[in-house]
């Protein structure tokens, strides 16, 4: 736009100084002047006339690019205010979206105290619980040591078992109770129906199973297997040789032999499942924890069974002894009603017949009083009126 405004003012200036120019030339030739004369009067109108356009074209200029100037200034006053009103409008989103990464920032870190406090309190309390469970663990395997204390754990073990199972001591089993006559003392005496007991030892053998689980190479494990293997047939023998089956003590032709290990009676089944064929052959059954909870729920349907039984007697003499006494309470309840019909006549006959033949001569004095009384009221003299 600014080079189109200074073609047309240049070309404006030189057609009017041109113009001037020719015009006062031919004036001069018309007035016969001289040639040099009218060149120099020429050069000097040319530098006049190109002093004043120059001068009207600079101010003409001045006035346009201050005009220009002043509308572009607004313009650009009024696009910087516009951006400065994005700017504005920017800074206070990037501000909100700050304000809000700072708030999620403090809460992510106080999240981050309260979890790391919360971690710590788990940490300390599961270390806690990790020594609690290393010092049991070693009360544990010094327990197991001993034979002796091996064998009262195991007890503890089938108390919690029977307790379970709804037995009760001295009511549905006896504990540690010697045979009479014979002096070995079972562990626990289970009371059957029609005085049969059952007897049963606790064996815990873990020494060399210890072992086999401790070992590291395979021919230690090999022989601490062997070794645990044999233990485990010692125990069942020695359950045999104990007099635990004794028809003289009215006993079951069977003896239990408790293992308080499910996992060690796993491993023996797995390791030699023939044993338990063998200790079956001795009239011996092995028994975990789960497979005595099913021996004695079974124990327990038989006497249940054996006690709905002897109540099912005694129910039935009870209700014969009610049909008896029922038979004479008819006899006598019939014999009454036969009374109480000859009584019901003898009240009819006489609430009607002996009544009726009692009110006739009733019914005749009534009439012969009231005709002898409307005889005298005719013989008596008239009263007086008052």
């Amino acid at each position: 736009m600014t080079s189109n405004f200074w073609a047309i003012g240049a070309f404006a200036l030189l057609t009017f100084v041109l113009g001037g120019i020719a015009g006062f030339w031919l004036r001069l030739w018309m007035a016969g002047k001289q040639k040099d004369e009218v060149m120099e009067t020429v050069r000097g109108l040319f530098s006049q006339l190109s002093v004043q356009a120059l001068g009207a074209a600079s101010e003409q200029l001045s006035t346009l690019n201050r005009s220009q100037l002043s509308a572009e200034r607004q313009v650009a006053a009024t696009e910087l205010d516009h951006k400065k009103s994005m700017i504005d409008k920017e800074m206070q989103s990037m501000a909100q979206a700050l304000d809000g990464l700072n708030t999620m920032v403090r809460s992510i870190e106080s999240d981050r105290k309260s979890n790391f406090a919360e971690l710590g309190q788990v940490l300390k309390s599961t270390q806690e619980q990790m020594r609690h469970l290393s010092d049991a663990t070693g009360e544990l395997r010094e327990v197991l040591s001993s034979s002796q204390s091996r064998g009262v754990w195991g007890e503890r073990i089938a108390d919690d078992i029977l307790r379970f199972a709804g037995f009760v001591e001295n009511i549905n089993y006896y504990k540690q109770r010697a045979i009479a006559g014979v002096g070995t003392k079972p562990d626990f005496t289970f009371i059957l129906p029609r005085n049969l007991v059952l007897n049963m030892d606790v064996k815990f053998p873990i020494a060399n199973y210890t072992r086999f689980v401790q070992a590291n190479s395979a021919i230690e494990k090999e022989g601490a297997r062997k070794a645990f293997l044999n233990d485990v047939k010692l125990r069942i023998k020695e359950v045999t040789v104990r007099d635990y089956i004794n028809q003289d003590q009215n006993t079951v032709d069977c003896v239990l032999m408790f293992i308080p290990h499910e996992q060690i009676y796993a491993f023996i089944q797995s390791q030699e499942p023939e044993l338990f064929e063998l200790a079956l052959r001795q009239k011996v059954v092995c028994c975990s924890p789960l497979t005595l909870f099913a021996v004695l729920a079974v124990v327990r349907q038989a006497v249940d069974s054996f006690a709905l039984e002897k109540a099912s007697g005694e129910m039935l003499k009870v209700v014969a002894e009610f049909k008896r006494q029922w038979e004479k309470f008819t006899e006598k309840f019939d014999g009454l009603g036969a009374k109480i019909n000859a009584v019901q006549k003898e009240y009819d006959a006489l609430v009607t017949t002996r009544r009726r033949q009692l009110e006739k001569p009733l019914e005749k004095l009534e009439e012969i009083r009231l005709s002898g009384v409307d005889g005298l009221s005719a013989l008596a003299p008239a009263l007086p009126e008052e």
